[in-house]
């Protein structure tokens, strides 16, 4: 399939750029797309949870009254969990909550979300272009023209560019990211998905590897 390449003042360029239809046009796999997206926000998670138990309290451990004849349960140490400042029974501990996903799975599950968004026709092609000096005004002025300017934006870069990148730092809908940070938590989150140029051939050979 053909996509026409617009340039930052919303116009066609006359250029095509081709999209392969084994990364564009295949039909979604909604349950990879689901575990793809687990994984993400499970390794956002950092786990550093933690609740003292009976054996770490700071407590004395004398026994606290008699055996018999209180008329109440029989305690042994502040410590135990009935009292109040003694320790949590199966409290939380530091955990990782990542686990592994099969690279064929990811990528496949990057394939169904650009193929939707294709068809959603929630992708445009942007010729290579650059800053003089980082500025947000100047990145907003792209964002016009596109007309994009209140949509949640992904901007997929084909390298450092740093002028670009610091540009966009400061608009709350959009993101600017290299071809190598694309994730699929990116692409769903976002309304319209901008492919520079220069981004398109590193991002295809990634996922048709």
């Amino acid at each position: 399939m053909e996509v026409a390449v617009l340039n930052i003042s919303g116009k066609e360029t006359g250029k095509k750029v081709s999209l392969d239809d084994a990364i564009f046009g295949i039909e979604p796999s909604e349950h990879t797309v689901y575990l793809e997206v687990k994984q993400y926000l499970a390794a956002q998670r950092q786990g550093t949870h933690k609740a003292k138990e009976r054996a770490e309290i700071a407590k004395s451990t004398r026994k606290i009254k008699k055996q018999k004849g209180t008329g109440t349960a029989r305690a042994g140490s502040a410590k135990s969990p009935v009292f109040r400042g003694g320790g949590r029974v199966f409290g939380p501990r530091p955990r990782n909550y990542d686990f592994k996903l099969n690279k064929a799975q990811k990528k496949l599950a990057k394939r169904s979300v650009l193929s939707q968004k294709l068809k959603d026709n929630e992708i445009k092609v942007l010729e290579d272009f650059n800053f003089e000096a980082p500025k947000t005004k100047d990145f907003i002025e792209v964002l016009k023209a596109l007309g994009l300017e209140t949509k949640k934006t992904l901007f997929v870069l084909g390298g450092a560019n740093e002028n670009v990148y610091l540009s966009s730092r400061n608009l709350q809908k959009t993101k600017v990211v290299n071809n190598s940070e694309l994730n699929v938590y990116d692409l769903i989150n976002a309304s319209e998905v901008v492919f520079l140029e220069g981004s398109l051939a590193q991002v295809q050979e990634n996922l048709s590897k």
